[in-house]
């Protein structure tokens, strides 16, 4: 691989695999309170937050880390408003204190807060408006999830230039491909990619152990090792589920994300890891398939973007066990036929916001990528055009992409629809 190519990957990789402290959409919208609070003088009396529906869907049923069992955008924002560290980015809630939780369950029940719905056609937009009844000042984000395009002050534009679209918001992503992933986890010196993964590993493996040992949302990672004790896929399913179980129910373990999602962090690599280890594979081995795992989720999501109606589970578990066929010694073909069996099977599970049953989504994911393997190192794929598989893998996962970006679009006006709808009965 040529230098300019590696360097593009590493740099990939550097922009996507960063820590952040529970479910990311909350989290963001936290840090964007943060940045408001930032240009006040006082202290905020009201803060009005306009949200897009996929960012309502992703927030209102998870638990916010580090604070007290939390739920929503109210908490969200107030928790940022008075606890959040600006210079923690993802991590903005890690310093909140016991007082700062009083604080904002103090201005949330003092009706401090309030929540609209921001009609528009970008899945990752909102706005957060505050005012201390002298300053008023308002952060838009879109696209990415610390992308603030417009930060105003009194109606003055506070930030230079013009509102940045999502390409131009990160690095290019023109050159990847199956086969140009694969050479780059096949050459790249391992101590490039070291630092990263370590920190991935680390961060990832913690809360799955957390998530196994810890009471959190069903339990689900002990139940699938209580109910079939035996076999590496069970034990790659339990884990991941773990992980996710807890980071969806508020542990504030931080996990290494992939493309903006912690649930994505954890699908494509936790199975990776355990698969690796179950299997005494060296550690420079899992280092290079924890690379195609990243990329390849990368991949995935370019053409899908960061929310949409397509449950991201899909993508990561797919990466994870092409991966697995990576780390089994598979060929391309065989990788390629790993991803055309997965997407063959489930080529598209909703997504219907963030919450604890992702951890079951990424379960029935990771089953679904094995069995996938294990059909390619059978010899065993599916055909082109059984049902959405087209000629090549890219080209399979480009069409799915497509439906999950543009043909799921209705689908998700739908789910947003009934989930306010409930939420309207909810209020009476």
């Amino acid at each position: 691989m040529n230098n300019a190519l590696e360097a593009a990957f590493l740099a990939i990789l550097q922009e996507e695999l960063v820590p952040a402290m529970g479910c990311t959409e909350p989290i963001a919208l936290a840090y964007a309170a943060c940045r408001a609070r930032a240009e006040l003088k006082g202290e905020p009396v009201r803060i009005v937050t306009k949200c897009s529906g996929n960012m309502i869907k992703n927030v209102r049923c998870v638990s916010i880390p580090n604070s007290g069992g939390l739920v929503g955008i109210e908490a969200a924002v107030a928790l940022g408003a008075f606890g959040g560290d600006l210079e923690r980015g993802m991590e903005v809630l890690e310093t909140v204190t016991e007082q700062d939780r009083a604080r904002a369950k103090r201005f949330i029940a003092e009706g401090g807060c309030r929540v609209e719905f921001l009609d528009s056609d970008i899945p990752l937009h909102f706005i957060v408006a505050m005012t201390d009844e002298t300053d008023t000042v308002g952060v838009e984000v879109r696209h990415a999830h610390l992308n603030v395009v417009s930060l105003k002050k009194n109606g003055v534009e506070m930030l230079p230039g013009r509102p940045r679209s999502e390409e131009e918001e990160q690095s290019d992503r023109s050159a990847l491909s199956i086969e140009a992933i694969r050479e780059f986890a096949d050459t790249v010196p391992i101590s490039k990619i070291r630092p990263m993964l370590d920190r991935q590993i680390n961060c990832n493996m913690d809360i799955a152990y957390e998530g196994m040992s810890g009471e959190y949302g069903l339990n689900l990672g002990r139940m699938l090792r209580a109910s079939y004790p035996d076999g590496v896929v069970t034990r790659m399913k339990a884990y991941a589920a773990a992980a996710s179980e807890a980071r969806m129910d508020g542990c504030d373990m931080p996990v290494v994300i992939n493309s903006g999602s912690g649930n994505q962090g954890i699908a494509s690599s936790v199975p990776v890891i355990i698969y690796a280890r179950e299997m005494n594979i060296t550690q420079e081995k899992l280092y290079r398939a924890l690379a195609f795992s990243a990329l390849l989720t990368i991949h995935q999501k370019d053409y899908i973007g960061k929310l949409s109606a397509f449950c991201g589970a899909v993508s990561a578990s797919c990466a994870a066990c092409a991966a697995v066929t990576y780390l089994a010694g598979g060929t391309t073909e065989q990788i390629k036929a790993t991803i055309d069996n997965t997407l063959a099977n489930i080529p598209g599970i909703l997504c219907d916001g963030a919450k604890i049953s992702c951890a079951a989504k990424i379960a029935t994911s990771v089953d679904a990528g094995m069995m996938a393997h294990f059909l390619a190192m059978n010899g065993k794929a599916y055909e082109a055009f059984t049902g959405l598989l087209k000629e090549e893998a890219e080209e399979t996962i480009s069409c799915v992409g497509y439906i999950g970006k543009v043909g799921m679009r209705q689908t998700d006006k739908e789910i947003v629809k009934q989930m306010l709808e409930r939420s309207r009965k909810a209020r009476g």
